[in-house]
C-alpha cells in the first residue's frame, strides 16, 4: 500500500483506485442480485422437474433466463459482439493485467463500465469465491427504468471521464520525513536566492 503511494502509478492502473460511490454501488448490487445465476441445488431441482415433465409426455417450455454473465473470455466476447449493456469490473484483481485493458475496450465499443470494490463481492453474486468482472446483457421490463438511471450515472462517472483518467498519474506521494526535508531544502534555496538578489 505504501509502495503504491510512493511510486508513480501509470494512468491505466491508477484508474482502478477510483471506484463507484457507495450509494450507486448499493443500487447496482441490488440490481445484479435479481439476475443471479442458479446454484447447484436450483439447477438440480429444475432438471428434475423437466425430467418429470418429459416422463409424463409433456414438452416443457424452455425460456432462456436473463442472468449475470461472468468469466473474462465470455465477457470479452459479449463486449466485442456489442451484446453487453453494462460491465462491472473489480478494483482488486491480481494480477491487474487481467482486466487493465477492459475499460479501454468498453469505451471503444461504447459500452458503460464501472469499477467497484471487491472481487469477493462480485463472486458472491455468481456463487464463486471471486469474480474479476461481471456483465449484464439485458434486463426485465419492470427493471428497465431503474437500470437506465444506473447506466446514466455510471456513464457520467466512468465513460465520460475516460479522457480525464487517461492522463491522470497516481502515486508520487512522499512520506512526512521526506516532505519535511524537501521543504527545508526549498527554504535554503530561497534564502540563497534572496541573498544573491541583495
Amino acid at each position: 500500500m505504501i509502495l503504491k503511494q510512493r511510486l508513480k502509478v501509470p494512468p491505466p492502473i491508477h484508474q482502478f483506485s477510483k471506484t463507484l460511490d457507495k450509494n450507486l454501488a448499493t443500487s447496482l448490487f441490488k440490481m445484479l442480485l435479481k439476475y443471479r445465476p442458479e446454484d447447484r441445488a436450483e439447477k438440480k431441482e429444475r432438471l428434475l422437474k423437466r425430467a418429470q415433465a418429459e416422463a409424463e409426455g409433456k414438452t416443457p417450455e424452455v425460456k432462456k433466463p436473463i442472468i449475470v454473465k461472468y468469466g473474462l473470455n465470455h465477457i470479452t466476447y459479449l463486449i466485442e459482439q456489442n451484446k453487453a449493456q453494462l460491465v462491472v469490473i473489480a478494483h482488486d484483481v491480481d494480477p491487474i493485467e487481467l482486466v487493465v485493458w477492459l475499460p479501454a475496450l468498453c469505451r471503444k465499443m461504447e459500452i458503460p463500465y464501472c469499477i467497484v470494490k471487491g472481487k469477493a463481492r462480485l463472486g458472491t453474486i455468481v456463487h464463486k469465491k471471486t469474480a474479476s468482472a461481471l456483465c449484464l446483457t439485458s434486463v426485465k421490463n419492470e427493471d428497465k427504468l431503474e437500470f437506465s438511471k444506473i447506466l446514466e450515472a455510471i456513464k457520467a462517472n466512468f465513460n465520460d471521464k475516460y479522457d480525464e483518467t487517461r492522463k491522470k498519474w497516481g502515486g508520487g506521494v512522499m512520506g512526512s520525513k521526506s516532505q519535511a526535508k524537501a521543504k527545508a531544502k526549498e527554504r535554503i534555496l530561497a534564502k540563497e536566492a534572496a541573498q544573491r538578489m541583495s
